[in-house]
């Protein structure tokens, strides 16, 4: 079962694994205790995609997103059988000098980063038999993401200005999703790294894409501080393993996709 499954990573999931009951949050709001208790079976194996994913809004929205990302989580952790939960990178507060792994400790920055980690903590608490599946800057076609914008803009600009000074690794959310189905089919409960291989910033993520599309505007990196956010983001969060194929990889698989589906 696929909770979520109207999202841009829940889509993928989706079609990864055909056979699943996807449910978008119109089927299943996760924040209903009882409507989350009378759709899924305690034999149910649950990739609970459904998530409050808006980094800024969650600042002044931080009640909204933890019921969503915290005790929707719960929700469907102690319904299911056993249980994925997707999280994140801003667990994290970024001042590592290498990549984290999972058994670091985390240190969220912002709202966002903490609701994704009382979600963490909620499904490990409720479920046992729990995946926690950190990745890391999600791009597919299946919604708004940062290579979108950076499309959308530099086909309408002559020059865009890109931060540089934050460093993760673009995941592309046909890969996180096969990896997924591939955790699934065994046992080793925990929490998981699913990144793609190899690291960039943000500047050198856009000017790969407009390169790659030959697009006729110019990038140009600039700094966190020159480009702010209401919130804070990490400035270094790759993870390791890294145990998806690179970011360019992903990259080239995501514009591709996106052509058959213009």
């Amino acid at each position: 079962m696929i909770t979520g499954a109207g999202g841009m990573l829940g889509q993928d999931v989706a079609r990864e694994l055909p056979n699943a009951v996807a449910l978008t949050r119109a089927d299943l709001d996760v924040t209903d205790a009882e409507a989350v208790r009378a759709a899924i079976g305690a034999e149910d194996t649950v990739i609970n995609c459904a998530a409050w994913t808006d980094v800024d809004g969650a600042e002044d929205h931080e009640d909204e997103a933890l019921r969503v990302n915290g005790a929707g989580a719960r929700h469907v952790a102690e319904a299911a059988g056993r249980v994925v939960y997707v999280s994140t990178d801003y667990v994290f507060d970024g001042r590592a000098e290498r990549p984290y792994e999972p058994g670091d400790p985390p240190k969220p920055l912002q709202a966002y980063g903490r609701t994704k980690l009382a979600g963490e903590q909620a499904t490990a608490k409720a479920n046992p038999r729990h995946f926690i599946v950190r990745s890391s800057w999600l791009f597919g076609v299946g919604g708004r993401n940062f290579a979108d914008t950076i499309l959308r803009l530099a086909s309408e600009r002559d020059l865009l200005r890109v931060v540089d000074d934050q460093i993760g690794c673009p995941t592309y959310t046909g890969h996180l999703a096969w990896s997924i189905s591939q955790l699934i089919e065994g046992d080793r409960y925990g929490i998981h790294h699913h990144a793609a291989a190899g690291q960039c910033s943000w500047f050198e993520f856009a000017s790969f894409l407009v390169e790659r599309e030959r697009l006729d505007c110019r990038v140009e990196p600039c700094t966190t501080a020159e480009f702010p956010r209401p919130a804070k983001r990490p400035e270094y969060s790759v993870l390791f393993p890294s145990s998806l194929p690179d970011w360019q990889k992903g990259g080239a698989e995501y514009l591709a996709e996106r052509k058959v589906r213009a």
